[in-house]
């Protein structure tokens, strides 16, 4: 089989590459958004306002892909997340006689759930990273594959060594400078009235890397070039600005505060668009949406709650009593055994490209009690 393969990000093209190199191995031949002379770098634009300005760009990209479906005529096209584009270009295989199959679905459990009869209409099959996401749709169309960081995690945690002392406390303030610059601050402000903690933080990039140091002044807070999952595998507690590392944190059985802080405007324009959840962590949508018992399995300090006083007073029990850091681990454990099938979920997602259902039939209810 020709199979169209499209990731438009870093993360994305981690399972396409994957996904790639299985179906390869199985004989099918594979082509991507590379092949058409498209880097991941240049497709990967954050924000209304960056899109707007290469538009034409974009729209190049648009144009050549759908030549590439007219002349090549692959029997499947498959995107990875990156919906903005690449469900557009499932629409237009799917409009030509092509199967569509998506993977990672498009956050419609949090805003915009007008969007599900249009994805319903773009694609054949998607294939979703958490239990609840194909209950959303019609029964047959959305599977469940599990996610694909669970196994990495599993075996990373095979490996993780104890600090030693209880006193390692990991601090991820976000990878962009207005993120940093707007966390960071409380986030060392907090760091002040822990004292004898090991405070590390892991920079995403050198510009990151010389801003912190520099936010840092003479605190003995030690900063390192990368190395995120690695320290949250190995410290005893870890304070996480929100996004996919706070899923990364619950995966590595880390107990995490999780905190945020936009300006005001953005704020207020939040709290009326997002309205499916009522809570930003990843970690504790899937507690939330699964009717999980218990208290919330990773705190959340947002906007006037991200205070000094509040992220010391969270994490404080988590570096002092390892019982308490034990009881928040477990609660991690109990989302991590959520997001798993029992099989792998790169050979699901192929499974689907293909169209094989080994004898299972589809499973929408996957993974829910």
């Amino acid at each position: 089989m020709k199979v169209l393969l499209l990731a438009g990000e870093e993360s994305g093209q981690i399972y396409a590459k994957r996904l790639g190199e299985l179906l390869a191995e199985r004989g099918h031949e594979i082509r991507g958004f590379g092949d058409y002379g498209f880097r991941t770098s240049d497709l990967a634009v954050i924000g209304f306002a960056a899109i707007v300005k290469r538009l034409g760009y974009f729209l190049g990209v648009k144009r050549t892909m759908e030549k590439a479906v007219d002349e090549w005529k692959p029997d499947v096209v498959c995107t990875v997340d990156y919906p903005g584009m690449n469900l557009k270009l499932a629409a237009y295989a799917k409009s030509r006689g092509v199967r569509t199959v998506h993977v990672v679905c498009p956050q419609v459990w949090a805003w915009r759930a007008g969007r599900i009869p249009e994805i319903e209409a773009s694609l054949d099959a998607l294939c979703c990273f958490f239990p609840f996401e194909p209950l959303l749709f019609k029964p047959g169309f959305a599977t469940f594959v599990g996610h694909p960081l669970v196994d990495e995690f599993r075996r990373c945690r095979a490996a993780k060594r104890d600090s030693g002392d209880g006193r390692l406390l990991a601090v991820l303030p976000g990878s962009r400078m207005g993120e940093i610059e707007r966390i960071l601050p409380t986030m060392l402000d907090a760091l002040d009235m822990l004292p004898g903690v090991r405070a590390v933080i892991p920079a995403a990039n050198e510009g990151a890397l010389e801003a912190i140091r520099e936010m840092i002044g003479g605190r003995p807070v030690e900063v390192r070039l990368g190395g995120a999952r690695e320290l949250l595998l190995s410290a005893d507690a870890a304070v996480v600005a929100s996004g996919t590392a706070t899923l990364e944190a619950a995966l590595a059985r880390c107990p995490t505060a999780l905190v945020y802080k936009v300006d005001a405007v953005l704020a207020w324009f939040a709290r009326r668009v997002i309205k499916g959840v009522k809570h930003i962590g990843l970690a504790n949508v899937v507690w939330e949406k699964s009717g999980m018992d218990g208290e919330q399995p990773m705190p959340e300090l947002l906007q006037e709650d991200f205070t000094a006083e509040k992220v010391a007073e969270t994490v404080r029990p988590w570096l002092e009593d390892p019982a308490a850091r034990n009881r928040a681990a477990a609660a991690l454990d109990a989302v991590s055994r959520r997001l798993e099938t029992g099989e792998a979920p790169i050979l699901r997602i192929a499974e689907a490209i293909l169209g094989e259902s080994g004898g299972r039939g589809p499973r929408h209810d996957a993974g829910t009690e």
